[in-house]
């Protein structure tokens, strides 16, 4: 009997649609459910179905196809691509559709007609089923890779406790990396991914000597050599992971001080030669550098921070890249925040700390 379908406590509450224009079929199939917990809501076409959509939310729409108005398979496409509803699929028409091709739209399930009440129901509760497992799924990889994150996080502010303004520092070199990245229209799965890799480019600092990281003059030769060792302590970490989100931020933390004209380090990597990854994280960690108070220098005001990178085109940065961030500057400005001490200052006739000075005659 129909009754003998128990109905799981995670399902009860589940909102079923059913779509069909034969008033027989629903009357049918509303006496079916009615002997479930679900809350059924009707619909004789699609163009009615998706009026439903903007008040109420589905967890399941049962749909014929051949309807006027609006058929199923163009309710069913419409559906998929807009909500994360299961979909199954009625017909009486067998000899008109196949399987994969019902499948291939986002069907969860394609049932003939003429069909039982107790097959309907069966099927309902088994797409329920699913659809609560893959969310419980999804809801445990989120939490597993939000603890991972939390962890990989924790780990670079303590390479940057001693350095930066830590986990401020941190957040905003992701956020300019993935702004970066979406508009230069690369992949969203590239730009979550820079999201969360570039935080850990300077991740070497941990075997840096904090006397010469907090060090408020001139580095010495010795101590500028020393420095410039930590893409490859960082780099090593990160080395022969599995994981994207570490493989990027392996080649970031090696890549980040090459230049484009190759004269960076650790490599003197030139060009396209230097992943995408190192080119774009080059600009958001200079950038953040200049418009942050350091133990050498206070922060840079936007105008002198826009004209020294300006001048770095082609030679210390990307042309194409940096072009974007210029032409988007006052958006990575929003992330930075202002820099208080220079509100409404020009920066004319200001001075470059002794160690910048240096940095930049060493092009």
């Amino acid at each position: 009997m129909i009754n003998d379908f128990v109905v799981a406590d995670t399902q009860k509450n589940a909102n079923i649609l059913i779509v069909d224009d034969e008033p027989l079929i629903r009357d049918l199939l509303k006496n079916a459910m009615a002997r479930t917990s679900y809350p059924c809501y009707f619909a004789e076409n699609g163009e009615e179905a998706l009026k439903l959509f903007s008040e109420n939310t589905f967890d399941v729409v049962v749909t014929d196809i051949d309807m006027p108005v609006m058929d199923g398979i163009e309710l069913a496409k419409i559906i998929k691509s807009q909500f994360t509803t299961d979909v199954i699929v009625m017909t009486g028409q067998i000899s008109s559709y196949h399987y994969d091709e019902i499948i291939s739209i986002g069907a969860s399930d394609f049932v003939e007609k003429p069909f039982s009440p107790k097959e309907m129901i069966l099927r309902v509760n088994r797409v329920l089923r699913e659809r609560h497992l893959k969310q419980e799924a999804e809801k445990a990889h989120n939490e597993l890779k939000n603890s991972y994150i939390d962890s990989v996080h924790r780990l670079v502010m303590a390479a940057e406790y001693k350095d930066e303004d830590t986990g401020d520092h941190i957040i905003r070199i992701g956020k300019y990396c993935s702004l970066m990245a979406e508009k230069l229209s690369l992949s969203e799965e590239f730009v979550e991914t820079i999201y969360y890799a570039a935080p850990m480019h300077d991740i070497g600092k941990i075997g840096i000597p904090d006397k010469i990281l907090l060090k408020p003059g001139k580095l010495t030769n010795i101590e500028f050599e020393t420095i410039k060792t930590h893409p490859q302590i960082g780099a090593r970490l990160l080395s022969r992971s599995k994981s994207k989100i570490l493989q990027m931020a392996h080649e970031i933390a090696l890549n980040h001080h090459e230049k484009f004209n190759g004269k960076g380090y650790p490599n003197q990597a030139k060009g396209i030669d230097i992943p995408i990854s190192g080119r774009i994280t080059a600009i958001a960690d200079t950038f953040d550098a200049l418009t942050s108070k350091r133990p050498y220098k206070d922060p840079y005001p936007p105008e002198v921070t826009y004209n020294i990178m300006k001048k770095e085109r082609g030679e210390h940065f990307d042309p194409d890249i940096l072009d974007v961030f210029l032409n988007n500057f006052e958006q990575f400005l929003d992330i930075r925040g202002k820099v208080l001490a220079f509100e409404g200052e020009s920066g004319q006739g200001f001075k470059l700390s002794e160690r910048d000075k240096i940095n930049s005659k060493k092009k």
